[in-house]
Parts: C-alpha cells; sequence; structure tokens
C-alpha cells in the first residue's frame, strides 16, 4: 500500500508538532501530516465504548492477554501519523510498545467507534494507516446502524471478516473462546 500525499504545498505536521497542541477538550490526530480535529463524543458514543470496553477488559484480565487502553491514548505510529482510537488492545508479546505517555507501533487490535463527523474517516485514511503500519485487527462500530465490521490484516490491506448488525453474539478470532454479546454493546 503507498503512502498517502497530502496536498501539493501543504504543511506536513510531525509529532513535534502535534505535542504543541493545546488542550482545549478536542481530539487531535495527525494522519500522514494532516491535522484533524474533532469535537469531543456523543453520548451514544462513549456508552458503546464503555460497554465494549467493560467486556474486552475483563475477558483480557480473566486470561492474562494483555493490556487494553481507552481513548484519548496516543498511538504514534509514525512521525507524521498519530492516532487516538476508542481503544486498543495489546498482547503481552507487543508490550515493547507500551511507553511511559504513549504506544509506539502498531497495537493488536484498534477499535474506532464512528460519529457522524468520523465515519468516512475511520473506514478509509485510517484504516489504510492502520494496515500499512500493521494493526492485525481492526474494528469499526457505528452506533447509529448498531453495526460492527472486523477486519484481519493481510497481504496488501485490510479484509473484512465479519459484519455484525444488531443485538447478535460474535465470536471474534482474535480472542479465541470468547463470546461478545453486541446486544450488551449497543444499550
Amino acid at each position: 500500500m503507498s503512502r498517502i500525499q497530502p496536498p501539493a504545498g501543504q504543511i506536513i505536521l510531525t509529532y513535534e508538532d502535534y505535542l504543541q497542541l493545546p488542550d482545549d477538550n478536542n481530539r487531535y490526530e495527525i494522519l500522514e501530516g494532516v491535522l484533524y480535529v474533532t469535537p469531543s463524543p456523543s453520548t451514544g458514543h462513549q456508552r458503546v465504548s464503555r460497554n465494549l470496553g467493560y467486556s474486552l477488559f475483563n475477558h483480557v484480565l480473566d486470561n492474562d492477554l494483555g493490556e487494553i487502553f481507552f481513548a484519548p491514548y496516543d498511538v504514534i505510529l509514525s512521525e507524521i501519523s498519530v492516532t487516538q482510537p476508542d481503544l486498543i488492545f495489546i498482547s503481552h508479546e507487543r508490550q515493547h510498545i507500551i511507553t511511559e505517555g504513549n504506544v509506539r507501533g502498531a497495537p493488536d487490535l484498534v477499535v474506532e467507534i464512528t460519529s457522524p463527523h468520523t465515519k468516512g474517516r475511520d473506514k478509509s485514511l485510517k484504516a489504510q494507516i492502520y494496515a500499512r503500519h500493521g494493526v492485525n485487527f481492526y474494528w469499526v462500530l457505528d452506533p447509529a446502524t448498531q453495526t460492527m465490521e472486523e477486519f484481519r490484516l493481510e497481504a496488501g490491506g485490510f479484509r473484512l471478516v465479519g459484519r455484525h448488525h444488531g443485538p447478535t453474539v460474535i465470536r471474534p478470532e482474535i480472542f479465541p473462546g470468547w463470546e461478545l454479546d453486541l446486544g450488551e454493546v449497543w444499550e
């Protein structure tokens, strides 16, 4: 997959520039050197994040699989791609990417919960960046349609391995033996 090129003449921002941004309750990300600003998540978004996070956290903790982190938390994929996914999982095998202040490298799993402001970016630009930097699994949850899409990294990018709608029970490939009740996530 090729690097995404910003429009001609556009300034490329880096992680050092990112560190200078104001602390104003907005979520900032730099994707391929381009700054994106997103307002705080809605109540529905927060509920989905909490419900999924609670279930996933308990499974990871009970089975000693690694660590779960929640936004806001910087994931530095490169000096020009810094994201704040809604939720990430890092296995014990990859714990070396966890630093005192952020994650420097690709998590095993990245979860984005879409909003009207982020849906297009989450499903296209961010998916390309996550794939290029080696995120093995990518989940996109859309609270408005109660849809979850599971992607797995394969040669050249992500492949859709499951699209789930409404209150269904799924068995995510990344966590063998775990059953996730999406009905509880959408509550």
